[in-house]
C-alpha cells in the first residue's frame, strides 16, 4: 500500500512550499499510480487467514474459465446468467448435451425450472490445454419477491453445487455502486509473451480479486445482505486485447476468472458498464448476459447500450466507448418513453464527465460532457454514475453546463503532463502538484488555465432547496465518480478542485457506495473498504410528490365532457383538451411536485369554466303565398332572435337579395308578375352581439301573380 495520508500531506505541503518560494521544479515524470496489495488490506481488515487460504485456492482456480456471472434481468422477476463450457461437451450438437441451468425455491429446489442455455462459440480463444469454449446464457423468469432460490448449472463437468440466491423487495431497495475493479491492473509488466509477464499477471489478479471480494463483502455486511444488485461503472478487467501478448484474446481470461471468483457474486447480480479496458475484446459479451441490449451505441465489438428496471427505478447503461452520441440520445429517449412509470432515472457510463482526478480535465472527457449533459437534462435523469478516474467525487446538482470553446481531444496533453509532473524523484501522492501557476508567462500555460476555468461550470450549479442532507425536488443532475473498488490502481486528484465538485476523496483505499431507493428518496452513503468508515456525508435527493387525489377526481369528471365535445365551441374545447392532457401527464408523473399538481388542477378547472356551448339554431320552416307583384312568407315560429330571408328569380340564387326580420310574416314586394320566385329562410340568434345562423330551410318556389 502507498504511504499513509500524513506522509502524503507532508509531500503536498512541501510542493506548495517550493512553489511559494519560486523554486523552479525539474519536470521528469508523474507520480506513480498507487495500488493496494491484498496482504496489506487483509492485515488492516483482520482477514489475513482468508488471504492465506485464497493464495492456495487461486493456484487451482486460475485456469478455470467456467465461473458463472449473474446480471439483473429486465425487471425484478428475472435474473440473467452467463458461463463458459468446453466445446467438446457438445460436439454432437444434440439437445441432450446443451448445458442447462436449474433453479427452484429453497434447499429442495421446489417448483424447479430447467432452462436450456443459448450458446455462442467463444471466438479466437483457447486455454493452455488447447481447449475451446462456448458461452452459455440463460434468463430465469417468474421470480417472486423476498424468496430464496437455489440454482445449479452444468459447467461441462456436471452440475455445480447449488448456490443460493435471495430476491429482495422492490418497494424500498439498495444497490452498491462501484468503480473500476480492473482486475490485473496492479501488474506493472507489459504484455509480452514471457513467463515473467504471465507470473506477474497471475499474482496481480490474485491480489486484485481478493480486494474486489473484500469490497463486495464489506458492502453486503454494511447492508445486512440486503443488496439487490451491484452497478459497476466499467473496466472489469485490465488488459485490452491490443495490449495482450500477441493480441491473443484468451490471455485476459485469467482476469475474468479473478473478477468472477468472489463467493459473493454467486448470489449478487452485477450490472456492468463497458469501460475502455473492456471495449476491444468480445469476451466481455461472452461473460455477461445483459438484458434489453441494443445495437445503438455499439462499437461493433462488445455491443451497445442496455437498460433494466427495478421497482420504481430505471437504469440506463451506456457504452460510451462508442462516441456516437446521436445513438445514445436515441436509446435514452426510446427507453425513457417506454418506461414512463419509473420515478427514478439513473444513467451509468464509464468516463467521469464531472470527475475530479487525472482524467477529468482532459478535453476528450469534457467534450463528451457537453454532448451528453443536455440529453440527460432533457430526459429528466436524476443521477449519472461514472468511473474511469479511480478517485471518488460527488458533484453539486448541475443544470445547463455549456461548452465555452472547441478543443481537440489531445490539445493540452503537454500542459496536463507538466501540471501533474512530480519531479526527478517522484513519490506517491493523493493530489497532483499543480506545476502551472496563475502568473505563468508561457502563452500555452495561460491558454490551458483559461480552458480549466471554462470547464469549472460555475454557472451550471443549481440553487437547490435543502432539508438536512437532502436536496428537495431539484431540476438538475447529480454526477458521481466511484473510486477503485479493488485497489488495483489509484489516480491523483487534480490540483485545483473544480467549482462543480461538492466533495472528493482519495486516500489510496478501495471504496464503495450504497444507494438506498424509496418511493420519494434516493440516498447515497460511501465507505472505504478497509475499515467501513464514511468518506463523505450522507447525500439524498428527495422528491416531494403532490397529492393527486383532487386532480384525479377532476380528471374523471372531465371525461364526460370529452363525450360531448361537439356541444362546445372549437376554441374553448381546444383549450380544455390541452388542460386535460396536461393534467393526466402530471397525475401519472411520479416526479410531479405539489406545486405542479396544484397548477395542473387550477388550469383544468379554469379550462372547464371557460367552455362555451355552441349556439344551436333550429332549421327554419316556412310557407309561401303568391300575391300581385308580391310574395308573403309565413315562417314557423321558433325560439330565436330573428330570421333571414333570401330570395331570387332563379334556383341558383344568382343576384339574390336578403332581408332580416323578427316577424314570422314577411311580404316581399315589387316583384315582377308571372315570374317565379325562389325563397329560403334561416333563423338566427344574437349572442354577445354576434348573429349565429342556423341552416337554411328547403328551397321554396312560387309564381308571382
Amino acid at each position: 500500500m502507498r504511504s499513509n495520508w500524513r506522509k502524503q500531506m507532508m509531500i503536498s505541503a512541501l510542493a506548495l512550499t517550493l512553489s511559494a518560494t519560486n523554486v523552479a521544479p525539474v519536470f521528469a515524470s508523474a507520480a506513480p499510480d498507487g495500488k493496494t496489495s491484498a496482504a496489506d488490506i487483509a492485515q488492516t481488515m483482520g482477514t489475513t487467514a482468508q488471504w492465506n487460504r485464497w493464495e492456495k485456492e487461486w493456484e487451482t482456480l486460475k485456469n478455470d474459465w467456467t465461473q458463472i456471472s449473474l446480471s439483473p434481468g429486465s425487471n425484478a422477476t428475472e435474473l440473467n446468467f452467463a458461463w463458459y463450457t468446453p466445446k467438446q461437451t457438445n460436439d454432437d450438437h444434440s439437445n441432450a448435451n446443451v448445458p442447462k441451468l436449474i433453479i427452484g425455491e429453497g434447499h429442495n429446489m421446489k417448483n424447479a425450472k430447467v432452462y436450456e442455455a443459448e450458446q455462442t462459440a467463444v471466438k479466437d480463444e483457447q486455454d493452455n490445454n488447447g481447449e475451446t469454449y462456448n458461452s452459455n446464457k440463460v434468463t430465469a423468469t417468474g421470480l417472486k419477491e423476498n424468496k430464496t432460490y437455489y440454482y445449479s448449472y452444468d459447467n461441462g463437468n456436471g452440475y455445480t453445487k447449488p448456490a443460493e440466491y435471495t430476491t429482495k423487495s422492490t418497494n424500498n431497495f439498495s444497490f452498491a455502486f462501484v468503480g473500476d475493479p480492473q482486475i490485473g491492473s496492479s501488474n506493472e509488466l507489459k504484455g509480452k509473451d514471457t513467463k515473467e509477464f504471465y507470473d506477474a499477471q497471475s499474482n496481480a489478479v490474485k491480489s486484485d480479486a481478493f480486494n474486489w471480494s473484500s469490497t463486495l463483502n464489506a458492502a453486503l455486511e454494511k447492508t445486512d445482505d440486503q443488496l439487490s444488485f451491484v452497478v459497476s461503472a466499467g473496466d472489469q478487467i485490465q488488459t485490452t486485447k491490443k495490449k495482450l501478448p500477441n493480441k491473443d484474446a484468451s490471455k485476459s481470461e485469467i482476469e475474468y476468472t479473478g473478477y468472477l471468483s468472489p463467493e459473493a457474486l454467486k448470489s449478487l447480480p452485477v450490472a456492468t458498464t463497458v469501460g475502455n479496458h473492456d471495449a476491444d475484446n468480445a469476451n466481455y459479451t461472452y461473460h455477461f448476459n445483459r438484458t434489453n441490449a441494443s445495437e445503438l451505441g455499439s462499437n461493433k465489438v462488445v455491443g451497445g447500450d442496455y437498460y433494466f428496471k427495478y421497482g420504481n427505478a430505471l437504469f440506463i447503461m451506456l457504452n460510451t466507448q462508442d462516441t456516437n452520441v446521436a445513438e445514445h440520445k436515441q436509446f435514452i429517449e426510446q427507453t425513457v418513453a417506454a418506461n414512463k412509470d419509473c420515478k427514478w432515472r439513473i444513467v451509468t457510463l464509464h468516463q467521469d464527465i464531472y470527475g475530479s482526478a487525472e482524467h477529468s480535465n482532459e478535453p476528450e472527457i469534457t467534450n463528451l460532457r457537453y454532448q451528453l449533459t443536455p440529453i440527460f437534462e432533457q430526459n429528466d435523469i436524476d443521477a449519472v454514475l461514472t468511473g474511469h478516474d479511480h478517485a471518488y467525487s460527488r458533484s453539486k446538482m448541475l443544470l445547463g453546463g455549456t461548452k465555452a470553446n472547441d478543443y481537440t481531444d489531445d490539445e493540452f496533453d503537454a500542459e496536463l503532463k507538466k501540471d501533474m509532473d512530480a519531479g526527478e524523484n517522484p513519490t506517491t501522492k493523493i493530489v497532483a502538484p499543480g506545476n502551472i501557476k496563475n502568473d505563468s508567462t508561457d502563452e500555452k500555460d495561460q491558454k490551458y488555465l483559461t480552458y480549466l476555468k471554462s470547464i469549472m461550470d460555475e454557472k451550471a450549479i443549481e440553487t437547490v432547496k435543502k432539508q438536512g442532507s437532502s436536496v428537495i425536488n431539484p431540476e438538475g443532475v447529480l454526477y458521481m465518480t466511484a473510486g477503485s473498488s479493488s485497489g488495483s490502481k489509484y489516480y491523483d486528484l487534480v490540483p485545483r478542485q473544480q467549482t462543480y465538485i461538492a466533495h472528493r476523496w482519495q486516500e489510496d483505499v478501495p471504496t464503495y457506495s450504497v444507494v438506498d431507493v424509496t418511493e420519494n428518496s434516493l440516498t447515497i452513503n460511501t465507505y472505504r473498504t478497509d475499515n467501513d468508515e464514511k468518506i463523505d456525508e450522507t447525500f439524498s435527493i428527495t422528491k416531494s410528490k403532490g397529492d393527486t387525489t383532487s386532480l384525479n377526481v377532476e380528471i374523471k369528471a372531465s371525461e364526460s365532457i370529452v363525450k360531448q365535445k361537439d356541444a362546445y365551441t372549437t376554441e374553448s374545447y381546444r383549450v380544455f383538451e390541452q388542460a386535460l392532457t396536461g393534467a393526466k401527464e402530471v397525475a401519472a408523473d411520479k416526479k410531479a411536485t405539489k406545486d405542479e399538481v396544484e397548477n395542473a388542477l387550477k388550469v383544468l378547472t379554469n379550462a372547464k369554466a371557460g367552455l362555451e356551448k355552441k349556439v344551436v339554431v333550429a332549421k327554419a320552416s316556412a310557407k309561401l303565398k303568391a300575391g300581385k307583384k308580391k310574395v308573403t312568407v309565413k315562417i314557423k315560429k321558433a325560439s330565436v332572435s330573428g330570421y333571414q330571408i333570401k330570395y331570387a328569380s332563379n334556383k341558383n340564387f344568382k343576384k339574390a337579395k336578403t332581408r332580416n326580420t323578427r316577424k314570422t310574416i314577411y311580404t316581399i314586394k315589387s316583384l315582377r308578375s308571372k315570374k317565379k320566385c325562389y325563397v329560403k329562410v334561416r333563423a338566427y340568434k344574437i349572442v354577445k352581439g354576434k348573429k349565429i345562423y342556423g341552416s337554411y330551410s328547403k328551397i321554396l318556389k312560387v309564381t308571382v301573380k
